[in-house]
């Protein structure tokens, strides 16, 4: 009979335990894939409706703590509010006439009315999703990359927009140039030719305020539909990955 040498054996042994590595590897992973390869249509109203309130809190969190505090609308570039268009027209010759100080700290009060003001949001967003009805949570997942912002947007921008505004007035009416911007264009806007929302500086702040808030609730979202296991959320991760 013709004998296995001892290196032989050997190398059969370590032939066979690469090749049982290698089928456990492979097991494993496809074990994996399969536990995660989800699709919306395997995923209960109760876990979509949670992941949507997961990625609000998440989205209001982000957004209050970057937008409510000292600059967080100042400076950012995104959505720093700048001079109503009329004032902005007007800014050569009120600068020539010496108003240009005034226009500064105009354009600085009005986003400190707005930093002021977007922390007041975050209660009224959280609430808003007792207003979703879990058979509306699969729709509003799969509706786009902002479509969960949009939801909320309908939903809270007029009781943002009440809260908002006593804030910001007491703020901007203590800019001069403010309380004569406001007479002016209240005699403008009754001819149709500026904006309802550009007649006050209040409300002008108010509108850019509510902007600014679901463009940084928006871009939120956009980050969790890009990376869901990235926000650190099982939840989200799972019901924002079922969409992939």
């Amino acid at each position: 009979m013709h004998r296995i040498r001892p290196s032989s054996k050997s190398s059969f042994h370590s032939s066979f335990k690469s090749v049982k590595h290698a089928s456990i590897a492979a097991g494993l992973v496809l074990c994996s894939t399969l536990a995660f390869a989800f699709s919306l249509s395997d995923i209960s109203n109760q876990d979509a409706t949670s992941g949507l309130k997961a990625a609000l809190e998440k989205g209001a969190d982000v957004a209050v703590s970057k937008l409510g505090v000292e600059n967080g609308f100042l400076n950012n570039d995104k959505v720093k509010i700048q001079l109503p268009g009329p004032l902005q027209q007007a800014m050569p010759l009120l600068k020539m006439t010496g108003q240009g100080q005034k226009l500064d700290d105009l354009v600085v009060s009005m986003n400190r009315a707005a930093e002021s003001a977007v922390p007041l949001a975050k209660p009224l967003l959280l609430n808003a999703v007792k207003s979703m009805s879990v058979t509306d949570a699969k729709n509003i997942l799969s509706g786009g990359d902002t479509s969960v912002t949009d939801f909320f947007r309908q939903k809270t921008s007029a009781p943002l927009g009440e809260k908002f505004l006593p804030i910001v007035k007491k703020i901007t009416d203590k800019n001069g140039l403010s309380a004569k911007y406001n007479a002016t264009m209240g005699q403008v806007s009754k001819t149709g030719l500026v904006s309802g929302e550009q007649a006050t500086v209040e409300g002008y702040v108010t509108q850019r305020s509510l902007d600014g808030l679901f463009f940084m609730i928006g871009e939120e979202e956009k980050a969790i539909r890009r990376d869901p296991v990235g926000a650190g959320s099982a939840i989200i991760g799972k019901v924002f990955g079922a969409l992939k």
